[in-house]
Order: C-alpha cells, then sequence, then structure tokens
C-alpha cells in the first residue's frame, strides 16, 4: 500500500498536497488526520500545520476483503458486535448528515449577510460533498478569479469537519463556475507549456488553492516534454513548469 505523510496550512491543504505527490484522487485514498493544526479566526492561517496520511486503497485489496467469508459465531457475543458495528455506521451516517444540514443554513446565512439572497443545493459523492449556490447575484459571491466562492469553500471545509468524525471534502460552486475555471485552467496550462518548451526555461503561474493546482497538474501529467511541480508556501503556493 503507497502512503504519503504531508503537512498543510489545513487540513484540506495537506490532502491535496499529499494527493499530487501520489498523483492520484481523492475517492481512490483513505484519509487519516494526525493534526488538525491551528486555525485562525475567519479562516486566517495560524501558526500550527495541519499533518494528515493518505494511502492508496488497494481495489485488489478490496476485493479479497469483499470476498472474505463471514463466520458467525453461534455465541450472542459475535452478534452483539455485529450490532454495536452497525449502529456506529448508523450514527456516523447521522452525524454527517446532520453536518451537511447545518452547514447548508451556515453558508445560506453567509450570503445573506454578503447581500446575496439564496438558496442551496447539496450533492453527495462519497467523501465528496458539493454545495452549489443558486440565486441573484451570484457574481458577488464568486468574486474575482473565484477569489470569494474560495474563501466560503475554505471556510465551509471547517464548518462541516468541525461538526463530523467523518472527514469529506468540500466543493462550494456557483453556476458552474467551477467546470468553466477547470476549462480555463487546462487551456492556460497547454499554452504555458508550449511557452516552456519554446523558450527552454522555467514558467511560474500565479498563486493558486491546491485543487486548481492540481487540475494543471492533471492536464499536463502525460506531456512528454514538460514536467510540474508546486512550489512556495500557502497561501502563495504555485505551480512550476519545467521543460525536460
Amino acid at each position: 500500500m503507497r502512503q504519503i505523510t504531508a503537512t498543510g496550512q489545513t487540513v484540506e491543504d495537506a490532502v491535496q498536497s499529499a494527493l499530487e505527490q501520489l498523483n492520484t484522487s481523492r475517492d481512490q485514498t483513505n484519509v487519516e488526520v494526525i493534526d488538525e493544526g491551528k486555525k485562525g479566526f475567519f479562516g486566517l492561517f495560524g501558526s500550527k500545520r495541519a499533518i494528515v496520511k493518505v494511502s492508496i486503497v488497494s481495489p485488489e485489496a478490496e476485493d479479497e476483503e469483499i470476498q472474505e467469508p463471514i463466520h458467525q459465531d453461534e455465541s450472542s457475543e459475535g452478534t452483539e458486535e455485529q450490532v454495536e458495528a452497525s449502529e456506529i455506521v448508523e450514527d456516523d451516517k447521522r452525524d454527517t448528515e446532520s453536518a451537511i444540514e447545518e452547514t447548508k443554513q451556515y453558508l445560506e446565512t453567509v450570503a445573506n449577510g454578503m447581500g446575496a439572497s439564496i438558496h442551496v443545493e447539496v450533492y453527495r459523492k462519497g467523501k465528496e460533498i458539493t454545495f452549489d449556490l443558486v440565486g441573484d447575484k451570484i457574481a458577488l459571491l464568486i468574486g474575482k478569479r473565484g477569489q470569494t466562492l474560495n474563501a466560503l469553500q475554505y471556510l465551509t471545509q471547517l464548518t462541516i469537519n468541525g461538526k463530523t468524525n467523518q472527514y469529506v471534502t468540500v466543493i462550494v460552486d456557483a453556476e458552474g463556475y467551477r467546470e468553466r475555471r477547470k476549462e480555463t485552467l487546462t487551456q492556460l496550462s497547454n499554452r504555458l507549456a508550449d511557452k516552456a518548451i519554446t523558450t527552454r526555461r522555467e514558467v511560474k503561474l500565479e498563486a493558486m488553492p491546491s485543487y486548481e493546482r492540481k487540475i494543471i497538474h492533471t492536464a499536463l501529467q502525460h506531456h512528454h516534454e514538460i514536467s510540474t511541480f508546486s512550489d512556495g508556501n500557502e497561501p502563495y503556493r504555485h505551480v512550476v513548469i519545467k521543460p525536460k
């Protein structure tokens, strides 16, 4: 099993850093939060970095686990253990659903305080939860190059993971902005890759959140003439495109 221990200003930053290094996606891994770090007021970075251990899930191991026969004990002890395990799963499910609803209300309250009346639609895919903002004045919530939306996503990540026992990844979107931004970054990465090849010099992109850096890495991962890596410290960490 491949695994890596990574750090970041937040748990999410640490997870994304590990995913970049392992060159994999969130749904293919297990995340163990070793230290949540010290969080600042209203999303400001604290002095203590978060630490996580991220392990790639082996498909073979999963198959073996599913196919492994279950030997039932005739004693009541085995039954009680199964019931307790089932209760824990149900408790975690209710805990997460409650956290999602509270976080949804939190987002609506923050947006209303900014002068944008919205409602929030929630979509869940495994450990990834998307909060889609719908309403008027959405541009106000997106901000220049998505900076306001990124700040809302950061606060939402802190909020929901402070209310649930199961770590989840959060995406806050509005009017399909994330997909449009992904297309823009993909096109940008290809143009700058050509520039790096032509000039034979490294090209540095602007500072981006970890999940946007991952878009750049993914878009160029099969390019034979360049390589990419992240450099700098949060919140100024950026992607560098280097000719081979």
